[in-house]
């Protein structure tokens, strides 16, 4: 399908990867003279490999490109001038009616090409979250370079004064709070969030007595958990806030007696997923910060090295609650921003409904489809 009229795709194009958007091209354009980049792609086709794909909320009119129900898709954007993003892109959604097809006739891939894999394992993500999709295609043992999933330039400055209140501790344990140099604790900082620490960071792995490869993994994890945190602390008022409007916001215009009982018994039950998901995320990452009081407040390095190599288990169900989080924070105050039309009662069920449907858990969407959040 062909769309001349996809909203600022310029400024889309100007977005880094989000856990709405991972955006290739952006990632073709800042790396792709590294030979990490060439040698080790997410996708073997070049044109895929300079998409961007959204997960996105499909309209009335989309809801029959698919067999059954759902309420978001992967839309992979093929721009069709990368120098003028102004003339629009053509689209498709992944695993659309006929997707088959699109794929032989548009790229040339049959069903069992590794690029048609890799968007299935895509589609049935619930966000485009870095470590949820790193850790999904690990484990199907696609690994592409890390720079497809770097966390954005404004996250990573408001991550970073962040991660260094987190790892104080750690530093002052190992000097002393008198003897901590100036600058010692971003520099740390800024090891764990680089993601390779290499040899500047060998006295911990030492410490941890974990192998180099084990290390490596231990510390995508480590950041990881403080990357999941800070989502958490950042969005634990408008959390808060949100439920609060679920529960009260009326639609406009007459509500037909079985939709005033069915809206509220989906209001209940919406506002206490909400709060049980986040609940939920809360003591997954209390895990953490148990393991990692006992290596920088009491010098135990066992519980936080169990931690680091247990970590990857937790990360998708981690990932698949925040990314429902996210989405339901974000559509609620981009559809209800001031100067926005009033909701009607059917698109209000609509919007419950998809945010249900998001917080039910991996795989336990009724179009047998996962929903993404």
């Amino acid at each position: 399908m062909t769309d001349r009229t996809i909203r600022n795709l310029d400024n889309l194009h100007r977005s880094a990867s989000t856990a709405r958007l991972l955006n290739l091209l952006r990632v073709a354009s800042d790396h792709g003279h590294t030979r990490a980049w060439a040698e080790d792609p997410l996708f073997e086709t070049a044109i895929l490999n300079r998409a961007m794909i959204v997960k996105h909320r499909l309209r009335r009119d989309e809801l029959d490109c698919f067999v059954g129900r759902r309420h978001v898709a992967t839309k992979i954007i093929l721009p069709i001038d990368t120098a003028d993003l102004r003339a629009g892109g053509r689209f498709t959604f992944v695993n659309q009616l006929g997707f088959e097809r699109i794929m032989k006739e548009g790229f040339g891939l049959t069903p069992d090409h590794p690029d048609v894999e890799t968007l299935t394992i895509i589609d049935q993500l619930p966000s485009l979250d870095p470590f949820l999709l790193r850790e999904r295609l690990r484990r199907s043992g696609i690994e592409p370079a890390p720079c497809y999933f770097a966390i954005s330039e404004s996250d990573l400055a408001q991550m970073s004064s962040f991660v260094e209140q987190e790892i104080h501790p750690l530093v002052s344990l190992s000097v002393g709070d008198i003897a901590i140099m100036p600058g010692s604790v971003q520099t740390l900082a800024a090891k764990i969030l680089s993601g390779e620490p290499g040899e500047n960071m060998e006295a911990l792995r030492v410490t941890l007595r974990l192998s180099a490869d084990d290390y490596q993994e231990g510390i995508f994890c480590w950041k990881g958990f403080l990357y999941y945190k800070w989502v958490l602390t950042s969005l634990a008022t408008e959390i808060r806030d949100v439920s609060e409007e679920v529960a009260n916001l009326r639609p406009r215009g007459r509500i037909e007696p079985g939709l005033m009982d069915y809206l509220a018994r989906t209001r209940v039950q919406l506002r206490s997923r909400i709060l049980r998901t986040t609940e939920e995320a809360r003591l997954t990452i209390q895990v953490y910060d148990t393991a990692f009081a006992g290596l920088s407040v009491e010098g135990q390095s066992g519980a936080f090295r169990d931690f680091l190599i247990q970590a990857p288990s937790m990360f998708s169900r981690l990932g698949e609650q925040l990314g429902a989080l996210q989405h339901i924070v974000s559509f609620w105050r981009y559809r209800f921003a001031p100067g926005r039309a009033p909701v009607g009662v059917g698109e209000l069920i609509d919007i419950l409904m998809d945010f249900e449907a998001g917080l039910l858990g991996y795989g336990e969407s009724d179009s047998g489809h996962y929903v993404a959040a």
